[in-house]
């Protein structure tokens, strides 16, 4: 579709095109909603929901990692995709045959992918995969793609999802399972902790594995769950103490929680696990659990926008939002000083760390819906109202936007629209991928209800010492 001219132009087209080329819809009522959003979010998540449904490969399933912008496939997005498909089809956007074909190739992909520690001609290794592949290939994309160990347990994450989700007798959904399976057991996880018992962030046969560790609170708190949950190589139990041994609070804006200054850190392990209510010993000792902590780090960067320390415009109660996104790329003169805009980078605000160029991405917003929807609610709205004409097409919001770059700023990505700033003509998988879980989970939690089911998470969580609340039931009889 050609880009449209205005938000209200945009949603009737977009109602034109799904009548015409919208997949085969599934019978029966949508699923029930516990939560009511404004009509907006209805469309939002049709419209983010089609970026991975239109845009994966229906042989491979690989996702690109942006869209329009040629890009590898995300393995990370792939991840993202296994959990939007089974929420499409309770959402009514296809069936449930379809969305099972669809989740059926991607796994028979993984499955059959080439492993091996050679520098060429490999998808992964030790049950690992790289970072970026080849869309067209499957193998990775570059001499310089690492064997990511936060984004293989993303894509994990969707594995694990459509493994509890599809499950029914059918031939198909039966397969879906028993490759979940494989995959996810095949994954070292003691490989990948060569300085035991914490994980290193990846590996190149170039250089072997990477000095940098997951230590510290950010978006890895799911990947020790998957590790320690694993039925073939587990991490030892005590890495989740020594994973969460530095913790502490700190007060930012006004609020006191364990920080982290982009938001997606707050926000990826949530999509797939429920925390409310449940607690491990580190956050149990300090008085609050990890859903409460990322809705103060959510209150404390709107906090950081209505304070607006660095001037930037447009900035305030319902415009907010750091984390990692695009950016414009370019320098310009500001209010009298000099800007560098930067190009893709982790922006965020917390306790010792406000890393900010004026550029917001909705999907900060977005995917703290489930934690602090009185304030995310009106923050959509209003950055739709306001920007919707340049930040909001095809796929829903676009990835990010910088109302302070000035006209005639010469950018490296994206466009300026004169006398309102710039805004990106990309959207990111990865960034795509939290806004239609988050919307789904606070209309219902169902993707946490979903993964409740899932035997490994459940141990994962019980190794790491989490008790109360739904996990309650499970702690006399762990997931065999």
């Amino acid at each position: 579709m050609k880009k449209l001219k205005t938000a209200a132009a945009a949603v009737a087209a977009f109602a034109t095109f799904c009548a015409c080329a919208a997949p085969k819809r599934a019978p029966g009522p949508p699923a029930a909603a516990t939560a009511s959003l404004p009509a907006l979010f209805d469309d939002v998540q049709a419209r983010t929901f089609r970026y991975f449904w239109e845009l994966s490969d229906p042989k491979t399933g690989l996702v690109p990692d942006r869209h329009p912008s040629r890009s590898p496939s995300s393995i990370a997005a792939v991840g993202f995709a296994l959990t939007a498909y089974p929420i499409g089809v309770e959402r009514r956007y296809v069936t449930r045959a379809d969305a099972a074909a669809r989740v059926l190739a991607t796994l028979r992909f993984f499955d059959a992918a080439p492993q091996g520690p050679e520098r060429e001609g490999r998808t992964g290794y030790n049950g690992f995969f790289y970072h970026f592949l080849d869309m067209r290939t499957g193998l990775r994309s570059g001499s310089g793609v690492e064997l990511s160990t936060i984004d293989t347990t993303l894509l994990l994450a969707g594995v694990l999802f459509c493994q509890s989700y599809f499950d029914g007798p059918a031939v198909e959904e039966r397969t879906i399972r028993d490759l979940a399976e494989r995959i996810y057991s095949r994954v070292d996880w003691s490989w990948a902790a060569p300085r035991p018992p914490i994980v290193s962030m990846g590996w190149r046969p170039e250089v072997g594995h990477y000095a940098a560790e997951w230590r510290i609170y950010d978006e890895s708190m799911i990947l020790y769950v998957l590790a320690l949950g694993s039925p073939t190589h587990p991490l030892p139990e005590q890495a989740w103490r020594e994973y969460t041994a530095n913790r502490r609070l700190d007060e930012y804006r006004g609020q006191t929680h364990v920080n982290f200054a982009p938001l997606f850190g707050h926000q990826y392990s949530h999509v797939w696990i429920d925390f409310r209510g449940i607690v491990d010993d580190s956050m149990a000792a300090k008085g609050l659990d990890y859903f409460e902590n990322s809705r103060r780090a959510t209150l404390a960067q709107r906090a950081y926008a209505i304070a607006n320390p660095g001037g930037w415009k447009g900035y305030g109660p319902n415009v907010w939002g750091l984390t990692a996104c695009d950016g414009p790329d370019g320098r310009a003169d500001v209010n009298g000083r000099p800007v560098e805009f930067w190009g893709y980078s982790a922006r965020g605000a917390a306790f010792g760390e406000e890393r900010d160029d004026g550029t917001l991405a909705p999907t900060a917003a977005l995917g703290s819906l489930p934690f602090a929807p009185e304030i995310v609610v009106p923050a959509v709205l209003e950055m739709h109202r306001l920007y919707g004409a340049h930040l909001y097409s095809t796929y829903g919001f676009l990835d990010a936007f910088n109302p302070s770059v000035p006209d005639g700023t010469a950018v490296k990505a994206g466009r300026v629209v004169p006398g309102t700033g710039w805004f990106d003509t990309d959207y990111l998988g990865i960034d795509q991928g939290p806004i239609l879980a988050m919307i789904e989970n606070h209309r219902n939690g169902f993707a946490w209800r979903v993964m409740q089911r899932n035997p490994h998470v459940r141990r994962g969580l019980l190794r790491a010492g989490f008790r109360g609340g739904w996990l309650q039931a499970f702690r006399e009889r762990p997931a065999a």
